[in-house]
């Protein structure tokens, strides 16, 4: 099963992030699961020197900032 990521300490660019995820996945019908990992010490485990980021099946495919609609688009077209 495929898992998306979304981290974050809950600033609004996270929860932004997550929205925009989340709303891409119900149109796509997505069967996998959508975590938001706010926890810092789960986030310094990835690597990751800024957030929102995003992880896709253990892979950061993103860091720093909000993703455009259609690179989520496009994360999932290669789910």
């Amino acid at each position: 099963m495929k898992d998306i990521k979304v981290l974050g300490t809950g600033c609004p660019k996270c929860a932004a992030t997550l929205k925009i995820i989340q709303t891409v996945a119900k149109e796509r019908q997505f069967q996998g699961r959508i975590y938001k990992i706010e926890d810092i010490m789960d986030i310094v485990e990835y690597g990751v020197m800024s957030t929102p980021a995003v992880v896709i099946d253990g892979k950061v495919v993103f860091a720093g900032g909000v993703p455009e609609r259609k690179m989520v688009e496009h994360w999932f077209d290669t789910l």
